[in-house]
């Protein structure tokens, strides 16, 4: 799809704007390996930038309009650099990152672009944080703005947590941005420190099923767990006084100290420190290219977010129950938030097609869903594309 469609924001690009494009950039989705609900909890995630992306292509202005063409909406917006006002669209993305920058004294100045991109949106896979590494690695680019990758990141986290309002984490940026072909990046939640840990799947791809569920009870779910998980800190720090977040809890800390905790916030506790060590057994586990135990650890997650964190739904524990059974996965589990979205499978390559088949055939029989399936290996983050 990646050369189609550069030569398709080409070709469009000549067509609304009468000339070739200057400069084309991209930026990938992610998909979350392990580590799932940790970030909140000053814990460590493990993404993986995916072969999906938003291509930008667009020539500089000499006046300080904005004007984008969205192959996807097949819509322009256009607005003046000097008035970015929020409106419930896709431009808020841009909008946002411009603010940014403007807001720590980059001179940006007016372009034309098209876009386009095929990180499905409102699957749990970051088209939104695909879209905010695009446009500020194509404007930095553009106006010779010079800035580390973790520093665009989290210029980009800001973008979406000021402009648009969406008060996300810093883990879909960082991937994004900062991926690198063969390689998942650990992120530490606390510090924002973060490590290439190889992913060279020689032989097996990432498998990503989207059970087309949206997301509906994640916000309210998500605040009532973060609560949970504070609550939890509160009661060990009766025994455990330096602790600040679940991240600086061991199990069997946890273990000696349940009756502090009611059962309820104990397992809310147990996923978030589990899951932690989980992370951290599969970097070991790549780096000693143990993909047999990687894939446990998945399995594992998916166990804990159900049982645990209780925030899987019957559609996402079928997809994982379907893709256990296919011969050639090797893990699986559901991805992001929870009730809705996407689960995550390593699978065999020669399986990969009696895993489409038997999966979709299997999800539409029990639920009445059509789902769909994207296969990637471990991609590059944001990168200037030739034309």
């Amino acid at each position: 799809m990646k050369h189609e469609a550069i030569e398709r924001i080409a070709s469009t690009y000549q067509q609304k704007f009468g000339q070739a494009p200057e400069l084309i950039v991209s930026a990938p989705g992610r998909v979350n390996l392990i580590g799932e609900h940790t970030d909140y909890n000053d814990g460590f995630v493990l993404p993986v930038a995916i072969d999906r992306k938003i291509i930008i292509g667009g020539s500089k202005r000499n006046d300080d309009t904005v004007r984008i063409y969205s192959l996807n909406f097949e819509e322009f917006q256009e607005f003046s650099l000097a008035s970015l006002i929020k409106q419930n669209t896709w431009s808020d993305y841009v909008k946002g990152v411009i603010s940014e920058l403007q807001q720590e004294g980059h001179r940006v100045g007016g372009f034309n672009a098209v876009m386009e991109g095929n990180v499905p949106r409102a699957s749990g896979l970051s088209s939104s944080a695909a879209l905010e590494v695009a446009s500020a690695f194509f404007i930095a680019q553009f106006y010779g703005i010079q800035m580390s990758g973790e520093a665009m990141a989290k210029l980009c986290q800001r973008a979406e947590n000021r402009f648009v309002g969406v008060n996300c984490g810093i883990m879909d940026q960082f991937i994004s941005r900062l991926g690198k072909a063969g390689h998942a990046l650990m992120i530490d939640c606390r510090d924002l420190g973060y490590q290439l840990v190889p992913f060279d799947l020689k032989g097996y791809s990432i498998v990503m099923c989207n059970s087309k569920v949206k997301r509906q009870l994640v916000d309210s779910a998500y605040n009532e767990r973060r609560s949970q998980c504070e609550e939890g800190v509160r009661l060990l720090q009766a025994k455990l006084p330096n602790i600040t977040a679940l991240r600086d809890v061991t199990s069997a800390q946890l273990e000696e100290y349940t009756s502090l905790l009611p059962p309820l916030t104990y397992r809310r506790c147990r996923h978030v420190v589990t899951e932690d060590e989980r992370v951290q057994q599969a970097v070991q586990a790549l780096q000693a290219g143990n993909l047999s135990q990687f894939g446990a650890l998945l399995n594992q997650s998916h166990e804990s977010l159900k049982d645990d964190y209780e925030v899987s739904c019957k559609e996402l524990d079928i997809l994982v129950e379907l893709a256990r059974s296919v011969s050639g996965t090797i893990g699986s589990r559901m991805t992001g938030a929870g009730f809705g979205g996407c689960t995550v499978s390593i699978v065999k390559d020669e399986a990969v097609e009696e895993f489409r088949k038997s999966v979709m055939e299997g999800y539409t029989k029990r639920t009445g869903i059509t789902a769909e399936i994207y296969i990637s290996k471990a991609e590059d983050g944001a990168r200037v594309e030739t034309i």
